[in-house]
């Protein structure tokens, strides 16, 4: 039986800067100590870059920077190779796993958010650019709290990671849900949108909350309203260049979304 493509079946969420962690700033001073460790220096904006990607991925692109390259060239004599990424890698993994518990807090209005779409019937899918041994950490935390979505896929589970839309197939499948277009994908960073995109689901950009701005919550309340206005404006921007059909402040922002969804699909639109 075809199900219903005029309604949605299931929201899937990133997890820091989406779910928690206001301004995804755990892995950010984890991946300046780590290139630091090896004698290069990187900048937190650069760290920020290719937020969203499976981390061996993210520290590959981090080292294909002119600015990294060329200091890993003086440094050691060579290009950044392959196995260098992967040395780095186990390396980087135990120091974000290190203070991941210190950013898991929810941000504001996201467990209620969850459970006013439950309430719905709609599933509640997750993917993420941590890798498993980070998520041990995390899922409990976050269940502690009230969020235990209905699946997770990491970084390093399938072959490829964000932008492709791999961990949103698998995601369907643990689900049970399709065509696409009842799905709507919830992220802080591009290529997250991207991968939303790539499966075919609708994508909801978070401007505020994420890598895009970058803050901490009390960081954030403490600028002035123009200041706000101007980095939320250059956040959303990034996102809809990405592709977002949709960019709000922050996930509390996401039920009037969900109900603009549903108005299209019910017209008979698709992402």
């Amino acid at each position: 039986m075809t199900p219903s493509a005029s309604r949605l079946s299931a929201v899937v969420f990133d997890w820091a800067g989406t779910i928690l962690d206001f301004g995804s700033c755990a892995p950010m001073g984890a991946f300046v100590r780590l290139f630091e460790k090896f004698g290069i220096a990187l900048t937190i904006d650069e760290a920020r870059g290719p937020m969203g990607m499976a981390k061996w991925d993210h520290i590959h692109a981090l080292g294909q920077l002119p600015r990294i390259a060329a200091q890993w060239q003086q440094r050691y004599g060579k290009p950044l190779t392959s196995a260098d990424v992967d040395h780095l890698y186990e390396v980087f993994t135990p120091m974000n796993a290190a203070v991941v518990a210190d950013f898991a807090a929810f941000i504001p209005g996201a467990v209620q958010v969850v459970d006013a779409l439950r309430a719905r019937g709609l599933k509640i899918g997750s993917t993420t650019g941590y890798n498993r041994p980070i998520m041990d950490i995390v899922t409990p935390i976050a269940a502690a709290g009230g969020y235990v979505p209905d699946n997770l896929v990491c970084a390093g589970d399938l072959a490829a990671g964000r932008p492709s839309p791999l961990m949103m197939y698998r995601t369907f499948a643990d689900l049970g849900v399709w065509p696409p277009s009842g799905v709507v994908k919830v992220d802080d960073t591009g290529v997250g949108i991207e991968e939303g995109l790539h499966a075919g689901t609708w994508t909801v950009g978070l401007a505020v909350s994420g890598n895009a701005v970058g803050l901490p919550l009390a960081q954030w309340q403490a600028l002035s309203t123009e200041r706000q206005d101007a980095l939320r404006q250059a956040a959303t921007e990034k996102l809809l260049a990405s592709g977002a059909h949709y960019v709000i402040d922050s996930v509390a922002d996401l039920l009037p979304v969900i109900d603009a969804i549903e108005a299209r699909l019910a017209n008979g639109e698709v992402p």
